[in-house]
């Protein structure tokens, strides 16, 4: 019987706009999250400046040089550093901070979480809490093989994702260490500690 990844086990408190969506494995979450995000969007209050598929709560700072593709959100309190880039289907619960020249896409940062400076993350989903210190990257392609497709492991058990794209799933209150790498299809439990110049690779090439 095949392995499934439930987001509760990893995130204690998901947002409440992701609370239909939660069922799915999470590699389906953020392949759809552009989709995902689009229906959210009608649903925020008078607090969100809104405009061409972008959300940003009155709170939020954002310094200077920071570019934001659609759609996206970023809830309370949140801290976009300069020069960071955001790319299309990205949401920031809330007092998420990212780092200066970081590049976010396709991803859910949980509240609390810290991303620092001259980092990328790809197609995860990042539980709260979380810091990545710099330099650190949550890789979603496999470029180096001839097939990309991702698989995951989890419980000893090996889960096809039927994705060429998906990058990390990583549960509350993790660290991830400078210039740490988790290769796609990393699954990270919460309270877990990836040291710095660490490589994560769960599984193998088959």
């Amino acid at each position: 019987m095949e392995q499934k990844i439930a987001i509760k086990d990893f995130i204690a408190t998901i947002s409440e706009h992701f609370e239909a969506v939660q069922h799915l494995a999470p590699w389906d979450i953020t392949n759809n999250l552009k989709a995902i995000i689009e229906e959210i969007l009608p649903k925020l209050g008078a607090d969100f400046t809104i405009a061409d598929g972008i959300a940003i709560h009155k709170t939020t700072v954002i310094e200077t040089g920071v570019t934001i593709k659609r759609p996206f959100i970023a809830m309370e309190n949140c801290h976009l550093g300069a020069n960071s880039y955001f790319r299309e289907g990205v949401f920031l619960d809330r007092s998420v901070k990212i780092g200066p020249c970081s590049e976010i896409k396709s991803s859910i940062r949980g509240t609390k979480t810290a991303i620092a400076h001259l980092n990328y993350i790809g197609n995860s989903i990042i539980g709260e809490q979380v810091n990545f210190e710099a330099g650190s990257i949550a890789a979603n392609h496999y470029n180096e093989r001839e097939d990309k497709t991702i698989w995951v492991t989890y419980h000893d058990a090996i889960i096809a994702t039927g994705v060429e794209k998906f990058g990390a799933l990583v549960g509350d209150n993790s660290r991830i260490g400078a210039n740490g790498v988790l290769s796609p299809g990393t699954i990270l439990k919460k309270n877990a500690i990836v040291k710095r110049l660490e490589l994560i690779e769960q599984l193998k090439q088959k």
